[in-house]
């Protein structure tokens, strides 16, 4: 069993390259008009034990793909999240509306549950458990 997944390293740069394209051209990032620090410190740690554990396999808690197939469909699974993530980004790059918050919020949110099941990684799914909730809401109250 490797320590690091290759793939979850490829999946985690190309979901971070429109965010970061984002950063660069809108230096004064977004508004948040929704304030909750419990929502957003759950968000954050969430956020952060995602991309780690995308990434990094930890013994114990990473049981690997149960199969061929599941890995292929884990391959393919993610691969499309990633895709239409990046496609939302470039077509809706100039839009501010509810369904551009909630696609670009529910797709990585997916990505990373998915990942997680999938690999069966109990700290990856347990990051996008707490991930996705918030990161849906603070999407959702920020456009709403």
């Amino acid at each position: 069993m490797e320590w690091i997944n290759i793939f979850g390293l490829v999946f985690m740069t190309l979901v971070m390259i429109p965010n970061i394209l984002f950063v660069i051209r809108c230096k004064e990032g977004f508004a948040n008009r929704w304030h909750n620090r419990f929502v957003e410190l759950t968000e954050q740690i969430g956020r952060f034990g995602c991309f780690g554990f995308m990434v990094f396999n930890i013994p114990g808690t990473f049981f690997g793909w149960w199969s061929e197939e599941a890995f292929a469909v884990y391959l393919i699974a993610d691969g499309f999240l990633v895709l239409l993530y990046c496609l939302l980004w470039l077509f809706l790059w100039k839009k501010n509306n509810l369904f551009r918050a909630l696609s670009l919020s529910v797709i990585p949110s997916v990505l990373f549950l998915f990942s997680g099941v999938m690999s069966r990684s109990i700290l990856l799914t347990l990051s996008a458990l707490l991930f996705a909730p918030c990161h849906i809401l603070i999407s959702y109250k920020n456009t709403a």
